[in-house]
């Protein structure tokens, strides 16, 4: 009944889940604890790929997509609205209305929808400007960050078929790919976490069941991707984890394929259990994420921040307030993120993590806030190491491996240090310096336009195909 690793103690802190939290989940006598009934809100993942499409469809996607998408009155006889909210209406400013909806597949299943008619579809589901049959994300009358807040994230989210669409393409590779080697295709990174926007990248891990050079293994499969009539532009890219870069065909879509780097799997489904064991950190992260893209802080290319090491830093300053958002799920449950379950266990093993509950309740306007100002003004980069795993700032001292780093966050499988590319002094100064003026500026101004252009982000995630 219990979550596998569950203590006696944290058990008996285990509660079924009232009625009056369906949708309203926030509206309860708050108390620490989780709910062992609501573990089935973390969507399901299975392994297998999708069906093999149709003979036609690698030889005539695009034709078919002018075919079928080419004209407004085909849109409009499928049902698909543009995405953008109607003329007159402002997204940003009524906190009145305040709630939204989540997405019902994101980084759920690896197999398509049934309604999906091709790999290749470009498929726009209609994104409405203030949604409906909505879930609460704590926004109060008012509240007009918070409701800004919710609001990007709604209108920025991945939808399901941008799912499905990554799911298909990561199909169809596999099919391919097993012609000339006989490895695994995962999907992987944030397109699986839920942690994703509607034009993120999607990542790859190449699983094979023998150690092999990686640069060796890319090469190979950079030759046989460059004959595929699926994608274009292969480079390969030979970073610390080397990848292989490519961008679908005839698409803005760009996939990053890795090798055996098997610790990305275990990261993703542990922050997939982090964003829906609590509402909001999804909406924290993703806004987090496009303010640091709008200040130039997030690209570990370009020495600054990886929007992974970005997650990190949300969830370990939501666990280390006076009364947390979000506890230690390593900590919780060990059994279910030990470091040596096998690759096929990872999903299943992440699925047993059930609703947190917090007494904190503060408002997703309040956590943003409260999470610029904890790095502008609060953590002591000089001595302390993020850590997500222990659910606390660890002391350097610990890690003397890091001890002349500049950032250290802690990767919380193999402990290494995830911010090593912000290796110059005058990146760190320039990171500090956005975090310090942007606390400023929404303290002051209590806007998120104040901090990055709202509306801009919005009309290109939503233009994005």
């Amino acid at each position: 009944m219990f979550p596998q690793g569950a203590s006696t103690t944290q058990r008996s802190r285990y509660r079924p889940r009232p009625d009056s939290m369906d949708p309203y989940f926030y509206q309860h006598g708050a108390v620490d604890s989780y709910d062992v009934r609501a573990h089935d809100t973390l969507p399901p993942y299975d392994w297998k790929p999708c069906p093999s499409p149709p003979p036609h469809t690698r030889r005539d996607w695009r034709k078919r997509k002018h075919e079928d998408y080419g004209s407004p009155i085909d849109k409009r006889r499928r049902g698909d609205d543009s995405p953008h909210p109607p003329s007159g209406h402002s997204l940003i400013c009524h906190p009145r209305h305040r709630s939204f909806s989540p997405d019902p597949g994101l980084a759920g299943s690896s197999r398509s929808s049934s309604g999906f008619d091709h790999p290749h579809s470009r498929v726009h589901p209609c994104v409405p400007a203030i949604p409906r049959n909505s879930m609460n994300h704590h926004v109060h009358d008012n509240d007009q960050l918070s409701f800004q807040v919710a609001c990007l994230f709604e209108m920025c989210q991945q939808q399901h078929s941008d799912l499905c669409r990554k799911e298909t393409c990561r199909s169809l590779l596999q099919e391919d790919m097993r012609v000339c080697t006989m490895g695994q295709l995962y999907m992987t990174g944030s397109t699986m976490s839920g942690l994703a926007c509607r034009s993120s990248d999607a990542d790859l891990c190449y699983v094979l069941h023998k150690k092999m050079d990686p640069i060796a293994v890319l090469s190979s499969l950079q030759r046989i991707m460059s004959s595929m009539n699926l994608v274009e532009r292969v480079r390969l890219i030979r970073a610390t984890v080397p990848i292989l870069r490519f961008k679908e065909k005839g698409s803005n879509l760009m996939f990053d394929l890795n090798v055996n780097n098997i610790v990305g799997i275990r990261n993703t489904f542990l922050l997939k259990s982090y964003a829906y064991a609590e509402p909001r950190i999804r909406p924290l992260i993703l806004v987090i994420k496009k303010w640091a893209r709008h200040r130039q802080i997030n690209d570990a290319s370009q020495g600054t921040l990886s929007s992974y090491t970005l997650a990190l830093m949300v969830l370990h300053y939501l666990q280390t307030l006076e009364k947390p958002v979000i506890p230690s799920l390593q900590m919780d449950f060990p059994e279910c993120f030990d470091p040596s379950l096998e690759i096929d266990m990872i999903p299943e093993a992440a699925q047993n993590i059930p609703r947190y509950h917090s007494r904190n309740q503060s408002s997703l306007g309040t956590l943003l806030l409260g999470f610029l100002g904890y790095y502008a003004t609060q953590f002591s980069w000089n001595n302390n190491v993020i850590s997500v795993r222990a659910g606390k700032a660890l002391p350097r001292h610990h890690h003397p491996n890091w001890k002349d780093k500049l950032i250290c966050v802690e990767e919380p499988f193999e402990k290494k240090n995830v911010a090593r590319a912000v290796h110059k002094q005058a990146k760190f100064d320039y990171i500090k310096s956005q975090f310090f003026e942007s606390w400023l500026m929404l303290r002051r101004e209590m806007d998120l336009n104040s901090i990055l252009p709202v509306q801009e982000i919005i009309d290109e995630e939503t233009s994005w195909q």
